[in-house]
This record gives C-alpha cells, sequence and structure tokens, in this order.
C-alpha cells in the first residue's frame, strides 16, 4: 500500500509543481490587480499543497514523527514569511517572495530526505530551517534600508576595501577543504565569506559606473575588480571568481554599451582561463572529471558519474521519495542537490524547479529596466546576473554541460552562508521594487500636476475669450452710462477621482 502511494504521489508533486510553474509566467500578462492577487493566492495554494504531499509520503515510508515536525515548523516559517511580508510591506513584489518560499520548499524536502540517512538523522534539515528562519529575519530588515539609505553611491571604496580585505583573509587563514579555501568553522558552521562579497562586490561596480564612465575611471574600476578576482582564483575558489569576473563584465557593458569593453574582457577571461589551467592543478583535474567522467570514474570523475547515473535513473517522473539511491552521490545536500532531486522527483520536476529560478531573474531584470536611478538599475542588474549565473554553474555543473565548480543551488543547497547571502540578495531587490513603487507614484502625481496646470491654463485662456471678469457699461434713467465689476465664477469644486 506505502509503495502505491510513493508512485501515486510522485505524480501529484510533478502535477503541483508544473501548475506553480506555469502560474510564475501566466502572472507577467495580467492587466488586472485583482487577477494578479488571484493567481498568487493559487501559487500559496499549491505549495503548501505540494509540501503536505511530499512530507506526507515521507511520513509513511519511515514512520518518523520527526518528519511531521519539520514539515510543521517549515510550513508555520513559510507562512509567517507571507504573512509579514503582506504586512510590513505591502508593496513588494510577491511573486518574488512566491518564488523565495517554494525555492525553500524544495530544497526542505530534498535535505529532509537525504539527512534521514546521516548518523544523526535530520539533524542537517533542522540546520537548514534555522539558517532559513535567521535569513528571513535579515531579509525583512534589508528592504526599509535600501529606500531609506539614499547614501549607498558614495561608499565606492569601501565596498572594494571590506570585499577584498574578507577574500584576503580567506587566502591567507582559510584551512583548505575540497581543494579550495572556501571560509572559516566557527562553533560547528562553516562561513564563507565569498558569498557576502558578492553581494558588496556588486554595490561597488555600481556605485563607480555610476560616479563616472570616464576611461580612467574604467580602468581603475577594472583593476579593483580584477583583484577581488585574482584572489579568489588563488583560493582555488572558481565558482566565485567565474561569477565576479561576469557580473563584472554584464554591468560594464550594460553602464557602457561599448562592445570594444565586453570583447575585450571576454578575450582576457579566455587568456586568463587558459593560464589557470596550466598553473592550477585543481583545474585539471575538474576539467579531466569533465571530459571523461567515465573513464576516471575511480578519480577525479566519480562525483559527476554518480551525478549523471542519478539523472539518468530518474528520467522524467522519478523513482519517488525514498525509492532512489540519492546518498550514493557526493555532497548531494550542497553542490549535487540538483541530482538527488532529479533521481527521485524526475526531469520534469527539476526542469520546473529551473524555470522559477528564470522567473526571478525575469522579475530582477523587469526591476532593473524600470528603475529611473541608474544606481539602483544596476544594482538590480548585478544582483540579477549573480544569482541567474550562480544558478547556471550549479546545474551546468552536475550536467556535465561545464566543468564542476563546486557552487551551491540557491536556496535549495544546503549552506547557512549560502542561505543567508540569497535572502540579502532578495531583499534588497525587494527595496529596489518598493523604490521603484515611489518612483511610479511620484510621476503619477507630477502627471496629475501637469494636468491640473493644464486645464487651469486652458480654462483662464477660455474666460478671457469670453470676456469673464472684465467691466460691462450699464445706464439708468437717472445718469449716464456706469460700470459695475461683474464677479467672477467660482472653479467648480473637485469630486477627487484620480485619473489613469
Amino acid at each position: 500500500m506505502v509503495n502505491i502511494i510513493v508512485e501515486l504521489s510522485k505524480y501529484v508533486i510533478i502535477v503541483l509543481m508544473a501548475a506553480y510553474t506555469f502560474s510564475c509566467f501566466s502572472i507577467f500578462t495580467r492587466n488586472y490587480e485583482d487577477e494578479e492577487k488571484k493567481v498568487l493566492i493559487r501559487q500559496d495554494v499549491l505549495m503548501f499543497l505540494l509540501q503536505f504531499a511530499a512530507f506526507g509520503t515521507m511520513y509513511l515510508v519511515t514512520k518518523d514523527i520527526r518528519i511531521i515536525f519539520l514539515y510543521a515548523v517549515l510550513a508555520v516559517i513559510l507562512l509567517a514569511v507571507i504573512l509579514l511580508y503582506n504586512l510590513i510591506y505591502p508593496n513588494v513584489s510577491r511573486l518574488v517572495v512566491n518564488n523565495m518560499c517554494m525555492l525553500i520548499t524544495v530544497g526542505m524536502i530534498m535535505i529532509t530526505r537525504l539527512s534521514s540517512d546521516n548518523p544523526s538523522p535530520y539533524g542537517t534539515a533542522v540546520r537548514q530551517l534555522i539558517f532559513a528562519a535567521l535569513g528571513i529575519a535579515f531579509g525583512l530588515v534589508v528592504p526599509v534600508l535600501i529606500r531609506k539609505m539614499k547614501f549607498l553611491d558614495q561608499w565606492t571604496y569601501i565596498y572594494a576595501a571590506v570585499g577584498g580585505a574578507a577574500l584576503l583573509a580567506v587566502a591567507l587563514f582559510a584551512q583548505m577543504s575540497g581543494g579550495a579555501k572556501l571560509g572559516f568553522e566557527i562553533a560547528g558552521i562553516n562561513i564563507q565569506p565569498s558569498e557576502f562579497v558578492k553581494i558588496i562586490f556588486v554595490f561597488f561596480v555600481a556605485a563607480s559606473l555610476n560616479k563616472s564612465k570616464e576611461f580612467k575611471n574604467i580602468v581603475i574600476t577594472t583593476a579593483i575588480a580584477a583583484a577581488h578576482v585574482l584572489i579568489l582564483v588563488l583560493s582555488t575558489d572558481l565558482g566565485a571568481a567565474l561569477i565576479l569576473f561576469v557580473v563584472y563584465l554584464v554591468m560594464l557593458f550594460v553602464a557602457t554599451r561599448q562592445w570594444l569593453y565586453a570583447v575585450a574582457g571576454l578575450g582576457a577571461g579566455a587568456a586568463a582561463a587558459v593560464v589557470g589551467y596550466h598553473l592550477f592543478a585543481h583545474i585539471q583535474v575538474r576539467v579531466e572529471a569533465w571530459q571523461d567522467p567515465i573513464g576516471t570514474y575511480s578519480g577525479s570523475g566519480y562525483q559527476v558519474a554518480q551525478s549523471l547515473f542519478a539523472i539518468g535513473t530518474g528520467s522524467w517522473f522519478g523513482t519517488g521519495l525514498f525509492k532512489g539511491q540519492p546518498d550514493t552521490i557526493p555532497v548531494a545536500e550542497t553542490d549535487f542537490i540538483f541530482s538527488a532531486i532529479t533521481e527521485e522527483m524526475g526531469v520534469i520536476y527539476a526542469l520546473c524547479l529551473i524555470l522559477i529560478c528564470v522567473s526571478c531573474y525575469v522579475m530582477f531584470l523587469n526591476i532593473a529596466m524600470e528603475l529611473r536611478n541608474n544606481f539602483y538599475k544596476l544594482i538590480a542588474l548585478g544582483l540579477g546576473t549573480c544569482y541567474i549565473f550562480q544558478v547556471f554553474l550549479q546545474i551546468g555543473g552536475v550536467t556535465k554541460f561545464i566543468p564542476s565548480t563546486g557552487m551551491t543551488l540557491p536556496f535549495v543547497s544546503y549552506g547557512g552562508s549560502s542561505m543567508l547571502s540569497t535572502m540579502i540578495m532578495f531583499g534588497i531587490i525587494q527595496g529596489l521594487y518598493i523604490i521603484r513603487e515611489d518612483e511610479e507614484e511620484e510621476r503619477e502625481k507630477a502627471k496629475l500636476r501637469k494636468e491640473k496646470l493644464r486645464k487651469e491654463k486652458l480654462k483662464k485662456e477660455r474666460n478671457r475669450k469670453n470676456g469673464v471678469g472684465r467691466t460691462a457699461p450699464r445706464t439708468t434713467a437717472k445718469s449716464g452710462p456706469r460700470f459695475e465689476e461683474v464677479p467672477r465664477q467660482k472653479p467648480r469644486k473637485k469630486t477627487g477621482t484620480r485619473t489613469k
């Protein structure tokens, strides 16, 4: 009976995921606010139903009451997120909030599944819930800070100094882990400064390019950005180095509209990749595993080969929760969680996950295009590029599309630094969305004032032509003609209806 329920549940979960994904893009076609609200409410219902189906299935398989506890805590946290954002920030993008909650849900389902086989069962899932709660607390504070702090574009070299110092500290003092220096372990928690430096780096580039687009300033900005990338390469944190490089190149091109900079940047990046390949054995190992994971199965290709086996085993509809072997994939909770998801949930479910990430990026670009302030516009573009390129690196690496870079999937993979930094990133985007709403409200008010002045001018012109307000002669029997003041007409009282 349990096997039948597991088999049926995977189809139910796929349908719910597909319906949610469809609504992510259908919302862009809604012209009225009431229709948009209905779609957003439908998304919330689909998300909570998916949670219930997945955690209910896992409980039936394991009979472990701790799964019910994890489900209840997750549902309460996500419900609190949705309600708090509606109460505190009624003007935020509800689609971004829903997508954030859905990605956390997807990650928690698979982390709970994987952590059941750990020496301390479900310890990883509990820690991920704690990270999510802390991230949400930070994410709720960030939008108001972005809206109130009008001087963020003046800290150009402070951003550069803080980011460079954090990366240099890791390169000099961090312990080697998995062939790379990534961060420090404090009280059993691994902190990766590079996750937060990505955000600081975007602020630095936006502030610098907003200040000046002259060639001299671009050379200085490029030199500082190259120093950040070089430190990461020396730490063999190749994924973060690639993200900073691509983010800078995109922001530079959009700010200057100069194809020469883009071509020169791509050429320099290609040359640096060749030099890095010959200098660092770590890079050679990853390229070798990418070229022939089966031939190097007993060595460097083991991770990628296991990832490909898992994806192939899952096929379109997956094996079902607890019916696959995702625990055989190395570091499945972090670097290879996409493979684990694909094995038990199926390729269709995994494609929907990718499309949800893409819908977030589309929303980020939409916000960037509609912002009038150039600094905020570059911030939205840079953070959006940082997010979607990290998704590309993670999924591309586990599917053998590109060499593996060891990146996490934002909100989905296990990790405190990744969860906190991504939550802050989304909080900044929400703050920019509120700023965009403020700008639109100011434009609407300016338009109404302009329309009011135009109507008053037309009225005065009409009164002048009709002679309203002039003196008119009047004769009487006792006296000659005398002039009497004609009273001006009072303006018509407005009803208060806004014109759109």
